[in-house]
């Protein structure tokens, strides 16, 4: 059964300087639970691996109550791996969000249109080309992922860049990419492929506060810039001219909006390698889940961070501590979504 607006508890709140706010009370509460099942995931992750330490304990420690011992493993083993998987669910559901609303499709999503796989070229030249170490890698990737970004917006450009366009051009470029990193790797010697590959399967393992902080700062200026624009890109979704008639400056708009994903993309996969699905299942499951219109950009950061320390805590307590990287965790279960998606979608007649 569809929602509709009159069905929905939004209220208005007004601020002391005067100015009504709208809230709607289910997206408040979808956020509020998110939030809420992504720090105890943590909490019970900070917790797993070959010395196990209970919940409480993690809470006392992380608080500056805990014993040395337990200071070392939480604070400088575990809680970084913790936040960068924090930080890059958030930012890759956020940068997915963006891009499923600008292209108006649920599949125009970091990974489909090739981001992921131009982050994953710019590391590998510098693996196999250079042999660069861990932050020459990291720069790499984020160099890669941000000159995909501008290939795919000048590709898709003419008079303006359009959603179906857009999702074509960028299907293209993954599939050069994907070619370029599989000449790549044929091309290196045994020790440089086995590097790479390790890389591109994207794991948390071996994180350190080296990663957190960069992603924290990007994040702290990518998403107040993102929800400052929300209103733009809801008015977006109802097609460019009527968002002219309302006084968005279209191009403008877009233009931040996708600078903005390609960084929060770039970033993330420069962090930890390509952790697939996750930008694609995040906006998703977040707009099932308020059953509410437009980019949900706040269900996604929360929902992609959700999803990706819950399966990072999966795959250690299935196959234990860094036997299985994240990103094999999130293929799996993103590619059995992209199927029952792409099946709802074909019985719906919108593909």
């Amino acid at each position: 059964m569809r929602t509709t607006r009159a069905d929905r508890a939004i209220r208005a709140i007004r601020t002391p300087g005067g100015l009504s706010v709208r809230l709607d009370v289910r997206a408040f509460t979808v956020v509020a639970v998110l939030l809420l099942a992504a720090l105890t995931v943590s909490v019970v992750l900070i917790g797993t691996g070959d010395f196990p330490i209970p919940a409480a304990d993690v809470l006392k420690t992380l608080l500056g109550d805990g014993n040395p011992g337990q200071e070392f493993i939480v604070n400088e083993l575990r809680l970084p791996r913790v936040l960068v998987g924090l930080l890059v669910g958030a930012s890759l559901g956020l940068g997915g969000a963006l891009f499923q609303s600008i292209s108006r499709n649920p599949l125009g999503s970091p990974d489909v249109l090739g981001l992921g796989q131009g982050a994953t070229a710019g590391a590998l030249v510098v693996i196999v080309l250079m042999s660069g170490d861990a932050a020459q890698v990291t720069l790499g990737a984020l160099v890669g992922g941000l000159a995909t970004g501008l290939a795919i917006y000048l590709l898709a450009w003419k008079q303006g860049v359009h959603g179906y366009r857009l999702v074509l051009v960028g299907i293209g470029v993954s599939a050069v990419l994907t070619a370029v990193n599989g000449y790549l790797l044929t091309v290196s010697d045994i020790i440089e492929a086995s590097r790479a590959v390790v890389w591109m399967t994207g794991s948390l393992s071996g994180r350190d506060w080296s990663q957190v902080w960069p992603l924290l700062v990007l994040c702290a200026v990518l998403v107040p810039l993102v929800l400052v624009n929300a209103r733009g890109l809801r008015m977006m979704e109802m097609g460019d001219d009527v968002s002219y008639a309302l006084g968005v400056r279209v191009e403008r708009v877009r233009l931040l909006l996708m600078t903005a994903a390609v960084l929060l993309t770039a970033a993330a996969t420069a962090a930890c390698g390509p952790v697939s699905f996750v930008a694609l299942t995040a906006p998703q499951l977040a707009r099932r889940l308020t059953r509410s219109p437009g980019p949900n950009l706040l269900p996604s950061l929360c929902m992609g961070a959700a999803l990706l320390v819950t399966a990072d805590w999966l795959s250690q307590w299935v196959f234990g501590a860094d036997q299985l990287p994240v990103g094999v965790v999130t293929g799996v279960l993103g590619g059995v979504y992209l199927l029952w998606l792409l099946v709802t979608e074909r019985r719906a007649g919108r593909i």
